[in-house]
């Protein structure tokens, strides 16, 4: 697998929700100090009152750097919008499993999407930081929203 798929240029070329929008719950800014890459990060969840976890509304980013941590970004945002919290969880399980793998876990797309264009990118270890930055502020933002995020590190639901 390549380190730069047609995918990840493509997404790198029109980042999909791109621009910070409002309303939002929580901002973060994440900064990878090795190469510069930056990222402010807007979240909206939503609690549909019904006891059932809540739903992921609106993730809205600002993304400054290279290819791969702009497109991973845009396919973090594809990912998550308008999904309930813990499968937007279990996505980000998976596609931190499959980057830090060395390029041993090829990636599933039935459970990451089209992140399984960023399998390449686990062979080189300078550029995982750049794919998982946006990744970490979605957890990060997550986690400054409210959410139970145990689900990211287990791999389960989460549990309240």
């Amino acid at each position: 697998m390549d380190l730069y798929g047609e995918l990840i240029l493509d997404h790198a070329r029109r980042p999909q929700h791109a621009g910070l929008r409002e309303p939002f719950d929580v901002e973060v800014n994440h900064v990878n100090p090795t190469c510069g890459d930056e990222i402010s990060l807007r979240v909206l969840l939503e609690d549909p009152g019904d006891g059932t976890d809540p739903v992921v509304r609106d993730v809205s980013y600002d993304a400054l750097g290279c290819s791969i941590s702009v497109a991973s970004a845009s396919v973090l945002a594809e990912e998550s919008i308008g999904r309930p919290l813990v499968e937007t969880l279990e996505t980000y399980t998976h596609v931190h499993a499959m980057l830090t793998s060395k390029g041993a876990d090829p990636g599933d797309p039935q459970q990451i999407g089209d992140a399984v264009a960023f399998a390449g990118v686990a062979r080189y270890p300078a550029r995982v930081k750049c794919a998982l930055l946006s990744w970490s502020a979605y957890l990060d933002a997550l986690a400054r929203a409210g959410a139970d995020i145990s689900a990211a590190s287990t791999g389960g639901r989460a549990t309240t």
